[in-house]
């Protein structure tokens, strides 16, 4: 198998993961599948991947820090965030450490191979006339304190001025995956 058709996932719902790896494996990669961040460096001592899809919550970690690691160990990795929240802030962060898309889920093997071959920019993307929502706004301020905390609610909610049963109840809503 050649390099630049190898990858890893990094997805901690194994009945996704598996779905994805089969996916990518009828198209020709030579898939891994690692569950934690733990998972991709134990990995990573034994070979390298020329693509990884990397889910931004692994359990209550961060694929932040995953995306810092795939792209410390090899710059020339193909990185795309997939979450089930998807917010400016955490998608600037991951193409900050190195990602070169982030996807909003449900994503399926398509849009994840569109991205690997949108690894450039592009200048001509259409700018939208069309303002954030105020419930925008906020969502992607809870998001951001939650990964500045670590994902700790309480402190979350203290930092954002709230109780940290209402943060809970909006949390259940809409869950940060």
């Amino acid at each position: 198998m050649t390099p630049d058709r190898s990858l890893i996932v990094v997805e901690d719902d194994a009945g996704f993961a598996r779905t994805l790896k089969r996916s990518f494996e009828r198209r020709g990669y030579d898939v891994v599948l690692a569950a934690s961040i733990e998972d991709v460096r134990n990995v990573l001592e034994e070979r390298s991947f020329g693509h990884a899809v990397v889910d931004l919550k692994l359990g209550g970690a961060s694929g932040l820090a995953c995306v810092e690691l795939l792209h410390t160990h090899d710059p020339d990795m193909l990185i795309v965030v997939l979450t089930g929240f998807a917010s400016i802030s955490t998608a600037v962060e991951a193409i900050k450490l190195g990602a070169c898309h982030y996807l909003a889920k449900p994503s399926n093997t398509d849009d994840i191979e569109a991205a690997f071959n949108k690894a450039e920019g592009n200048a001509e993307v259409a700018l939208d006339a069309r303002p954030t929502s105020i419930k925008t706004l906020e969502w992607e301020r809870i998001h951001q304190t939650l990964i500045e905390t670590d994902f700790n609610i309480s402190e979350a909610a203290r930092r954002l001025g709230m109780h940290r049963r209402t943060l809970a109840r909006k949390l259940e809503k809409r869950p940060v995956k």
